[in-house]
């Protein structure tokens, strides 16, 4: 297994810090008006709108403070920097070798993950398998649905 730390690409610390911002500025404005409104609804002992507002607002604050936490310790790694081996923000083109479909795959850090773009994260069993390998290397890894060989066809580090 790869140590990667908090290693983010700049694109995903990007959308990490708007996210942050939507949240912080934003979320905490609506989350005020909402607590105003049941506020104004009574006696806040059996007020359940405003309780309900309350542990809202104790979420927000706690992704507030875990995306914050991820930003502190983020590592920013520049796409390629691999030179020629597969690692955060290379796109990485594979042929499964039971099937002989070739898929593509841009490894990113787990905040930046979405399967059903192609972004996979390098903390799972395929980025794992992914990370380090060279164009014509063989990987397998363990899926949900049993083990599967993958041969790397190319790697695109732009």
């Amino acid at each position: 297994m790869n140590d990667v730390g908090n290693q983010i690409t700049p694109d995903g610390l990007a959308a990490l810090e708007a996210e942050l911002h939507r949240l912080e500025i934003d979320e905490r404005r609506a989350m005020a008006e909402r607590l105003r409104t049941a506020r104004a609804w009574g006696d806040l002992k059996e007020n359940s709108e405003y309780h309900d507002a309350k542990n809202a607002q104790a979420h927000l604050e706690t992704k507030i403070a875990r995306l914050r936490e991820l930003r502190r310790n983020a590592v920013v790694v520049e796409p390629g920097a691999g030179r020629g081996t597969a690692g955060l923000g290379v796109a990485i083109t594979v042929a499964d070798l039971d099937s002989g479909r070739e898929t593509t795959h841009t490894l990113v850090s787990a905040a930046e993950s979405d399967p059903a773009s192609g972004r996979v994260s390098i903390d799972s069993p395929l980025g794992r398998a992914l990370a380090g390998a060279r164009a014509g290397d063989e990987v397998a890894f363990d899926a949900p649905r049993g083990q599967r060989r993958l041969r790397i066809v190319a790697l695109d580090e732009s």
